[in-house]
């Protein structure tokens, strides 16, 4: 079984045959408690040519200290890691294995480099005697395993944060350590400064495995032409979606629904840049695409639909609430989310899914480019959005003509759609069109907002249908189904109501 937590903390360079600087005098410790001496032992694995740690994870095997066994450790932000512990073991743990698939793909695991270190840990104590924070002088030896056969030793400090610490905290033991001469690490961490010290970075592995590939050295080129842009967009969400997929798997919140809108992002520029990308190749990732998306799309809109229900139903007055009506929408929930989330991680296990990355990736690194990507992007560009815009309001108009009922339903989600596939135009454009593009971003996102209301409430009163259905077959009262389905009409009316006046701004603030 493996446990998560969050580590916030600063690394620093350090002489060899150095000592800890006096912290006693950083502001809020009243002790410095000497731990002693722990001897550590990690083997860190990766592929053979180093996908881990192109992408700042690290995965390791390691004896010794209080906290022996197996650490994933996944960046959140500067200095801020989620670590991820299962027990000791002598391969690497299914579960751990799962969180780096997306970057690995079908690659081996293989030791790569072996840390050992001997750690002087000293823990900065509070008046309360509450842990503020730990630090240690590590004596490093580095040697490398694969990939080359170099050693190193280095020392270097560590501090990190108490779980639920302030991190203000941290600029304290800063400061002094600063001002004891002591620098910050230069390297990101361990793994990455023994890599370099002991070889580099290794190359390619010759296993005819496909990878994602990586990324450039240095700063990326500005995009100058049409297809630069569209490209950069595109990699953009697939790096996200690589990116959130041990998130997904640790149910993290809004993981799903990120994942979800940088497919539904891909699958919009595909179809808004036809001009730029070849739609003969792009059209059936589009479709794959969709499956995903469909995939990430049931546990998550069952979770909002549940919600929505039951807040109106704590809305309503206690008189209005007649019969069991919160466990039946309990059971109803409980009945459709069953196994949806273990049908999502099996979807991600899948070999359709690892697939997916992989065309993605060939995508990306041999783009199917058309004559216009090589045009100027603030015409190419602003010519597609100009053209989904169109297409939104031929819908919007279409929606505002029909007589309320399903009809109109139906093409006020139409419209939401492109509404969409609008807005994320605009973002793909906006680095090269500029202020126009984004205030489209914004209309748009206020549009799809009123429009996601709309379709929120028809989805509402089919729900509602069917426990108002289920309430009767069990001969329970059905009045409570009724009044919100009511209410959910006069939610859906105030919408199409404000509609008119929404298009107007919008249309007036589009200036492409």
């Amino acid at each position: 079984m493996a446990d998560t937590k969050r580590e916030i903390e600063r690394k620093y360079e350090a002489a060899i045959g150095d000592e800890l600087p006096d912290l006693t005098v950083v502001g809020g410790v009243s002790a410095v408690v000497d731990q002693g001496i722990a001897e550590l032992d990690a083997t860190y694995y990766d592929t053979a040519d180093a996908r881990l740690a192109d992408a700042s994870l690290t995965l390791r095997r390691r004896t010794g200290g209080d906290d022996a066994g197996w650490h994933l450790k996944l960046p959140v932000a500067d200095g801020v890691r989620d670590e991820v512990h299962a027990p000791l073991s002598d391969t690497v743990p299914p579960y751990l294995h799962s969180l780096v698939r997306s970057r690995v793909r079908g690659a081996e695991l293989i030791p790569l480099v072996r840390l050992r270190s001997s750690r002087a840990l000293r823990r900065l104590v509070g008046a309360d005697g509450a842990l503020l924070a730990e630090v240690s002088l590590d004596r490093v030896h580095a040697e490398r395993l694969s990939g080359g056969t170099g050693t190193a030793d280095w020392t270097e400090i560590e501090v990190e944060l108490a779980d639920d610490g302030d991190p203000a905290f941290l600029d304290k033991v800063d400061k002094k350590l600063r001002k004891a001469g002591v620098n910050r690490s230069s390297a990101a961490s361990k793994l990455a400064r023994a890599l370099e010290e002991t070889g580099g970075r290794p190359e390619p592995a010759e296993t005819g495995m496909r990878l994602p590939p990586p990324a450039p050295a240095g700063r990326p080129k500005p995009p100058t032409t049409a297809g630069d842009h569209v490209l950069a967009y595109v990699r953009a969400q697939r790096d996200a979606i690589v990116e959130l997929d041990p998130a997904v798997r640790r149910d993290v919140f809004d993981s799903v629904h990120s994942m979800r809108v940088a497919t539904r992002r891909l699958r919009s520029t595909f179809r808004s840049f036809g001009t730029v990308l070849d739609r003969r190749v792009t059209d059936p990732i589009a479709d794959e695409l969709k499956w995903l998306a469909g995939e990430l799309g049931v546990d998550r809109d069952l979770e909002v639909l549940t919600e929505h229900l039951r807040t109106a139903v704590s809305e309503l007055p206690a008189a209005l609430v007649t019969g069991p009506v919160r466990n039946r929408l309990r059971s109803w929930s409980d009945a459709r989310r069953g196994g949806s989330r273990r049908a999502l991680i099996s979807v991600l296990d899948g070999e359709r899914y690892l697939d997916l990355l992989n065309t993605l990736d060939t995508l990306i690194a041999g783009p199917p480019l058309l004559k216009a990507a090589a045009q100027d992007p603030e015409k190419v560009l602003a010519k597609a959005v100009r053209k989904d815009f169109r297409k939104v309001a031929a819908l919007v108009g279409e929606a505002l003509d029909l007589r309320p009922g399903h009809d109109r339903d139906v093409a006020v989600h139409e419209a939401r759609k492109k509404t969409k596939r609008t807005r994320y135009a605009a973002e793909a454009a906006a680095p090269a069109l500029g202020r126009p593009a984004e205030a489209l971003v914004k209309s748009m996102k206020s549009l799809q907002t009123l429009l996601g209301d709309h379709q929120d409430s028809v989805m509402a009163r089919e729900a509602l249908l069917n426990l108002a259905a289920q309430a009767d077959t069990a001969r329970e009262s059905t009045f409570t189904y009724g009044v919100l389905y009511g209410r959910e009409e006069q939610r859906a009316a105030a919408t199409e109501a404000a509609l008119p006046e929404m298009w107007r701004t919008v249309r007036s603030a589009t200036d492409i």
